[in-house]
């Protein structure tokens, strides 16, 4: 039995284009203890940001393959989001990050 192809809002581009069209623009990382836009000048702590949804991907037939984006609003309105790997291969420093940070999903 073949498996059909997943559909764009179920893959990790298709999630993070989906987020582009709500405004979470940004192309966010964590540098330090900061989460920083790669094209903006400022940095945010984690009592700054709050996130605002998030998709989580399995690996079907890979374990390389999951991932999970958050789609984050920082102090002052900006919008980005943050791709990181899931479970075992999880980056330890953006986990630590978002430990604190508060999940409050957008009406």
């Amino acid at each position: 039995m073949s498996r059909a192809a997943p559909s764009a809002d179920q893959t990790l581009a298709g999630a993070i284009d989906q987020f582009a069209r709500d405004g979470f623009t940004a192309n966010l990382s964590v540098v330090g203890n900061r989460l920083r836009g790669a094209a903006a000048q400022t940095t945010f702590g984690a009592e700054d940001i709050v996130i605002r949804d998030y998709r989580r991907f399995e690996g079907v037939s890979d374990p390389d393959d999951m991932a999970i984006v958050y789609a984050i609003e920082a102090r002052g309105g900006a919008r980005g989001t943050l791709v990181d790997a899931y479970g075992v291969y999880s980056d330890p420093a953006i986990s630590a990050f978002l430990g604190p940070v508060r999940i409050r999903r957008a009406c």
